[in-house]
């Protein structure tokens, strides 16, 4: 009979959660709703405003309030005009958008089609060394006819190019102004502009005077850097704090849905978590091993007891629900006497003394809920045989670790994936860090080869049967180990309305937000 391991007794953020309901009731503004400002906590800072640079969750989503890209996708991924009035598809390698009248950006400076060719010719520019360059290389040339006409010429047929024309656009005086300075001081034309960041502190968010759109609900955001969970929630129950999305760890949620001072919305979401591998590491390049690992983990009990059942198993990339989610791929359930049979068969035997077979180091960041599931992992596989060293930093060292490929075992999310030509960044072997996300160093000719048919074809159909071979092919070779799909959880004052959650957790709906006029 297989014996599920026991979980860390973590009761300390409960008794404090407790302590923290009677000390701090609920605060209320006095300020008129106009006037309120609306203050945010987030676990971690963002690393890099520039859109043309970012790549952290956060990043990008305070970038989103401060940015306009040309399109925005919406939550079923389908593409809207936002700088753009209107786009025509000329043929298979041609499309020209035409820019609505009167854009600006904060600072009062036009936004024209100068801008947006240079946001993309400078993502392009080796000498930028944007991380995001191999996905745009499938540009050939940017012409502008005038300055509300942006004509964008394809090396070849790529159905998902509309998916690239959401990235904002920056200023093209600006930056030249700035230099490297730009990215702590950037010009959009988002709902939004920066009055203030202190990094790893706070950031202050103020209406943009200049958005072409209506204007924010609230006028002035308040974005909080706190690491700790319990500090967090305490801040949110002293009234310092008025909105939480995606930064509670499962245990608090009880307490505040009974407090009547909060909404609880809870919604699905499309948060990827996985366990990522550098194969490159002369254990980790064995495929056995990495079956090893996936069936030495008890994902379904962490998702019951930690996460509290806010979240699925994952099997991969896309979720369920998405057009090109293939259901049928390999599953590793938890089955610890197969995950040590298969490390025999590498040739891994335990050291009689110890039962140790080999060591992995596992790097997380410190958030709790992070720090938990590293010692479930590190009790689980150590059943196996495998001695994981936990490793906690904050995190922007954690990170730049991760993007340098400076790992042997983490774990991270993927949010706010879309068009399934994400395959590129991640699994392609030509994407590799700094210009890529193929971290791991996963390399398999017949996924390059599906990888780069799925971007040529433009039939959705057919395009949909190459990715779902793709994930096969991935959910076999094991470049990643699914872990969940997160839902999103957000905590919010009673008195404020207009939230709608969106599936990726990005910040840009927060600008419908608004506060009664008479708060409870």
């Amino acid at each position: 009979m297989k014996r599920e391991p026991s979980l860390p007794k973590n009761a300390g953020p409960l008794l404090f959660l407790a302590a923290a309901l009677l000390i701090f009731p609920g605060c209320l503004s006095k300020q008129a709703p106009g006037d309120r400002p609306l203050r945010i906590g987030i676990e971690s800072g963002p690393t890099q405003l520039d859109p043309r640079f970012a790549t952290d969750a956060y990043s990008g989503r305070i970038g989103n309030l401060i940015f306009s890209p040309l399109v925005r996708l919406d939550p079923s991924s389908r593409a809207a005009g936002d700088l753009a009035e209107s786009w025509e598809v000329k043929d298979s390698t041609t499309l020209l958008f035409h820019l609505k009248k009167n854009l600006f950006f904060s600072d009062g400076a036009p936004l024209t089609s100068g801008d947006v060719k240079f946001t993309f010719d400078s993502i392009l520019d080796p000498k930028t060394a944007s991380p995001h360059r191999k996905a745009y290389e499938i540009i050939d040339r940017i012409d502008t006819p005038d300055d509300q006409t942006v004509l964008f010429k394809l090396k070849k047929p790529y159905s998902p190019f509309l998916t690239l024309l959401s990235k904002g656009i920056v200023s093209k005086k600006a930056v030249e102004k700035a230099g490297t300075d730009y990215a702590l001081h950037p010009i959009g034309s988002g709902p939004y502009q920066l009055a203030e960041w202190i990094p790893d502190e706070k950031l202050v968010l103020t209406a943009n005077p200049k958005f072409q759109g209506a204007p924010p609900g609230i006028k002035k955001l308040i974005i909080r850097v706190i690491p700790e969970d319990t500090i967090r929630e305490m801040e949110l129950q002293k009234g310092s704090l008025d909105l939480l999305e995606n930064a509670l760890p499962p245990d608090f949620l009880p307490f505040l849905e009974k407090d009547a001072h909060f909404q609880v919305i809870k919604s699905p979401g499309s948060a990827y978590a996985y366990l990522g591998l550098n194969l490159g590491d002369p254990v980790l390049s064995k495929l056995k091993v990495r079956q090893a690992l996936a069936h030495g983990m008890n994902t379904s009990l962490i998702i019951q007891e930690i996460l509290k059942g806010l979240g699925k198993p994952a099997t991969g990339l896309l979720p369920p629900g998405h057009w090109a989610y293939e259901p049928d791929v390999e599953t590793y359930s938890y089955d610890p006497v197969l995950a040590a049979k298969l490390l025999d068969e590498a040739g891994l035997k335990p050291d009689p003394k110890t039962g140790i077979r080999f060591q992995l180091t596992y790097k997380t960041s410190q958030n709790d809920l992070a720090k938990r599931i590293g010692e479930v992992l590190q009790q689980e596989f150590k059943e196996i045989g495998v001695a994981l060293d936990v490793r906690t930093f904050e995190w922007g060292t954690f990170y730049a670790d991760i993007r340098s490929g400076n790992f042997q075992v983490y774990s991270l999310r993927w949010i706010g994936v879309q068009d399934p030509d994400f395959y590129f960044d991640i699994f392609h072997s030509s994407s590799l860090p700094p210009l890529g996300a193929n971290r791991g160093h996963y390399a398999n000719r017949e996924v390059d080869r599906l990888i780069e048919e799925g971007r040529e074809e433009m039939d959705p159909l057919k395009r949909a049967f190459v990715y779902k071979k793709i994930q096969k092919i991935a959910a076999h070779d094991l470049p990643y180990i699914s872990l969940w799909t997160l839902d999103n959880v957000t905590v919010l004052k009673k008195d404020l309305s207009g939230f709608v959650p969106d599936p990726s957790g990005d910040f840009y709906l927060l600008k419908n937000l608004s506060w009664s006029k008479n708060p409870s």
